[in-house]
């Protein structure tokens, strides 16, 4: 009987000796007094990675753009505009605020809002812009916020799959009114789970930190003493610990996604297929390598992950246009959101993947489509 070949995840976090060192300390000592030690400490690490002026650690990333939404105000009678291809974590929370998600399609190249979309989507009742950056891929953040302006609306960043990834020289997640981060263990950079909002706003800042803690502000002397309705999106000290090891090391953490992608980048070159997009000014943190197969090319998406499989391969597909699912309405005019669904793959990337797995995964590639 053949043997099968090691698993070859489509992603897993980096986890050394200093990871599990302070997640130890902070379950034997990071109790009473010293509760919030780990997670004041991860917010200034990310505060100072990110140059952004407030950091606020969250339960996920979900729970920071809900926050960060809620505190703008953002509820019934509301819309605000998002790409068709997306998680539905980042449209989760507005459906939970009671205002509209206003789907428009994305552009072909970034994968990411297509701006010119997003103006015609604009009416009387729009709030706010969601600028989601896609597997690492930017929007066109400079034109998104020349349009939210103009309209005097809210440019929100969903940097949850950016971490590492700049803008003409400015991080991801510190270009709109907020950012939210993502900490799964999926991501980059993992707390096992978790996120955080960041902003430049003082006064948004405010209202986020009272809406994370049960609706108690800061300051206030009395115990026990909530000014307004809040949540319970705080991060554990646990998970801080965690998150604090990986911010120490985010640099190499995201240097080791970019070799990874040039890897495959420099196997699959040659092949009718595009990647992951870099445009002049930007680096791409390129937390998920994904391919494009062009649309003349002959390219069977199942048989491919039917391939992985077999050779105890991950596959991951390309989001699903969220209008193609129940919730949404169909919008099958978004024809860029649909076609990509089909085309693309993402490949796997984890930071320990040996070269022989990134050959591994490319040879399949190859095989589908090289005759």
């Amino acid at each position: 009987m053949t043997a099968m070949a090691s698993r070859i995840y489509y992603t897993k976090p980096s986890i050394t000796p200093r990871e599990t060192a302070y997640a130890a300390d902070a379950a034997a000592n990071g109790w009473g007094e010293h509760c919030y030690d780990y997670i004041h400490r991860f917010e200034a690490l990310f505060r100072e990675h990110l140059g952004s002026r407030h950091a606020i650690a969250t339960a996920s990333g979900t729970g920071a753009l809900h926050l960060g939404m809620a505190a703008l105000g953002i509820g019934p009678g509301d819309e605000v505009i998002l790409a068709d291809i997306n998680w539905i974590a980042s449209a989760a929370p507005i459906v939970h605020l009671g205002a509209t998600p206003v789907l428009v399609d994305v552009d072909a190249f970034s994968w990411c809002l297509d701006p010119a979309a997003v103006e015609a989507a604009i009416t009387p009742r729009t709030k706010a812009i969601l600028a989601v950056h896609l597997y690492g891929n930017l929007c066109e953040l400079d034109a998104l916020y020349a349009i939210a302006q103009r309209h005097g609306l809210h440019l929100i960043e969903d940097a949850a799959e950016a971490l590492g990834s700049t803008w003409h020289g400015r991080r991801a997640g510190t270009l709109g009114v907020f950012g939210a981060f993502s900490f799964h263990g999926t991501k980059t950079l993992t707390a096992g789970e978790g996120g955080i909002f960041v902003t430049d706003d003082d006064a948004l800042y405010e209202r986020v930190l009272t809406l994370s803690n049960h609706g108690r502000a800061r300051g206030e002397t009395r115990q026990f003493w909530p000014e307004r309705i809040g949540y319970k999106y705080k991060m554990s000290n646990l998970q801080a610990a965690i998150g604090c090891a990986q911010a120490e090391r985010v640099e190499e953490l995201v240097a080791r996604k970019r070799d990874i992608f040039e890897r495959y980048a420099e196997l699959l070159s040659g092949l009718p297929l595009r990647m992951n997009p870099e445009p002049s000014g930007t680096r791409n943190g390129y937390w998920m390598p994904t391919i494009v197969v062009d649309d003349d090319a002959d390219f069977d998406r199942e048989k491919l992950l039917a391939a992985f499989k077999a050779d105890n391969i991950d596959g991951r597909v390309f989001f699903w246009p969220l209008s193609s699912l129940p919730m949404f309405t169909p919008r099958p005019q978004h024809r860029i959101s649909h076609s990509l669904s089909r085309r693309a793959l993402n490949l796997p990337s984890y930071h320990d993947m040996r070269d022989a797995d990134i050959v591994r995964v490319a040879r399949h590639v190859i095989a589908q489509l090289r005759p």
